[in-house]
């Protein structure tokens, strides 16, 4: 069984920020190592959590370390995309939520198992698949998807302005031959940034990666999916919690969060807003809750965490 050295981000925060009730029904969408799991178990009575995960690693891990919560009926483990979220939660009988939990970070098994091809730090094939049983990995896209697609994601998901040269790159390199591994891809990207740039702002294939992993895997189609879903599923008085890693899943669920919350355009002159034209939402949090200073110094994945909390009020 493979072990699961991770470290929750903004534990307690996210499990105080959905107020759990013993007796509610909830979801942890981001399985992963359990720790969110864990905890959301431990403050429910005759309540029943599910928790989703695509990734076989993950539901093999808690099998074990969810086992007492598991046996005691509180835990129910989903092994699927929590795009599946409304379908998967339907089939067992469960039609609103109380509340649910999101952790968007790749979980640390997946970036630290070399030869899961996550990471630059290891050489290993190109794959990056979340969900091992899928088609598409990192090697169709580097060495199949035409330039104008490579650029696209690059500038798109990674927000790499090298977008270009580095498409150019793999263009002319796979070409040769097939990239098969990550550390063939790094040399590649390498070579494509000017030398200046690649002394600052960290590895200079950080960005590259990142952008194929979300291709790989459809992280934003799937996060925008799954989150509608899991506002269409919340009872009244239930939340919504969504910790982000990156830019790019936090300003969709901003987006997301800012047009269930904000009134509708209003005719002027209005004395007082029509109760029916009140949103069904409020944030619970105004600005993005961040981790304290001393778990950013304990987990340097903590430093662009952000959570953000939303509710249903009617």
């Amino acid at each position: 069984m493979a072990e699961f050295e991770h470290t929750t981000v903004l534990l307690h925060e996210a499990i105080d920020g959905l107020a759990v009730k013993a007796d509610g029904t909830y979801v942890d969408a981001t399985l992963g190592g359990g720790g969110h799991s864990k905890l959301l178990a431990s403050k429910l009575n005759t309540g029943k959590l599910y928790s989703f995960d695509q990734d076989v690693t993950a539901i093999t891990y808690n099998e074990d370390h969810l086992a007492e919560e598991i046996h005691a009926g509180k835990v129910e483990l989903v092994q699927t995309n929590f795009r599946n979220l409304a379908q998967a939660l339907a089939e067992r009988g469960v039609t609103g939520i109380d509340g649910i939990v999101y952790d968007l970070g790749v979980s640390s098994p997946q970036f630290d198992d070399g030869q899961r091809g996550f990471s630059y730090n290891y050489d290993a094939p190109l794959d990056m698949r979340m969900d091992q049983s899928q088609a598409l990995n990192a090697r169709t896209i580097v060495n199949e998807w035409s330039f104008q697609d490579l650029m696209r994601i690059f500038s798109r998901y990674g927000e790499e302005k090298f977008s270009k040269q580095i498409a150019r790159a793999i263009e002319r390199t796979r070409a040769e031959a097939p990239i098969e591994t990550t550390f063939e891809l790094v040399e590649v990207i390498k070579s494509a940034i000017p030398a200046p740039a690649r002394r600052k702002g960290g590895h200079p294939a950080k960005k590259t990666f990142q952008a194929i992993r979300i291709a790989v895997n459809d992280e934003l189609g799937a996060v925008e999916g799954s989150l509608q879903q899991a506002l269409d599923l919340l009872e009244i008085n239930g939340r919504i919690a969504v910790i982000t890693f990156q830019s790019l899943e936090d300003r969709l669920v901003k987006t997301m969060f800012r047009e269930k919350t904000t009134l509708p355009e209003l005719p002027a002159g209005l004395p007082v807003i029509p109760e029916e034209m009140e949103p069904d939402f409020k944030l619970v949090n105004r600005k993005p809750i961040v981790p304290s200073t001393v778990e950013m110094d304990e987990n340097h994945r903590a430093h662009s965490a952000k959570l953000r909390i939303i509710e249903r009020v009617k």
